[in-house]
């Protein structure tokens, strides 16, 4: 049963016109659960979460702290694709060898790096921040902007990469994109 759930929402994600690929029978050689483009799906989440924390870290009034900052985006995103990868890994979860999971968890893991590379950038603003002395608002605000267009270029990469045509494409960018704004919106009202 919990296969045909699976085939159900692998098809639910797929555009028009293209089908899910087949499940493996009995689990032989299957990886845990991951199509062609799901590694940009990291991308997305791990710039959201970059984002976010960018907002959330330092607080008006408060001594700006690039180095500390950097360091807690990066562990949270590291931590994110662990959680991640590991529930991915047990809503898989089959009866084989304790061998076999152990090879699964690990690969269920690794196929989280994205998430933890689309962190980058935001890192590296932040360690940049702290080498050049730069101004806690302005990081923030060229942060959120350069995640934004990230967001715009993920999910339009994404929608190009599974078969959409380029004004879907674009405009699931613009739908990724308003993620970012909302951030940016948020971050604006909040403080």
């Amino acid at each position: 049963m919990n296969e045909d759930v699976n085939e159900d929402v692998n098809e639910a994600q797929q555009p028009h016109g293209q089908a899910a690929q087949p499940a493996l029978p009995g689990g032989a050689g299957s990886r845990p659960g991951r199509r062609g483009a799901d590694w940009m799906f990291g991308g997305v989440y791990g710039t959201v979460l970059a984002s976010a924390l960018l907002a959330a870290l330092h607080q008006k009034g408060e001594q700006f702290t690039p180095y500390y900052d950097a360091s807690w985006v990066l562990v949270t995103a590291a931590t994110a694709g662990l959680a991640h990868g590991y529930s991915h890994h047990m809503a898989s979860h089959r009866q084989d060898s304790a061998g076999h999971r152990w090879r699964m968890l690990g690969l269920a893991l690794w196929n989280e790096w994205p998430l933890i590379v689309a962190a980058l950038p935001t890192v590296l603003l932040l360690v940049a921040a702290g080498v050049f002395d730069w101004d806690a608002y302005a990081v923030t605000a060229v942060g959120l902007g350069v995640n934004t267009a990230l967001l715009f270029a993920w999910g339009a990469l994404v929608a190009l990469r599974v078969g959409y045509r380029l004004g879907s494409a674009l405009a699931i960018g613009m739908a990724d994109a308003t993620i970012g704004l909302a951030i940016i919106v948020a971050n604006a009202v909040i403080k």
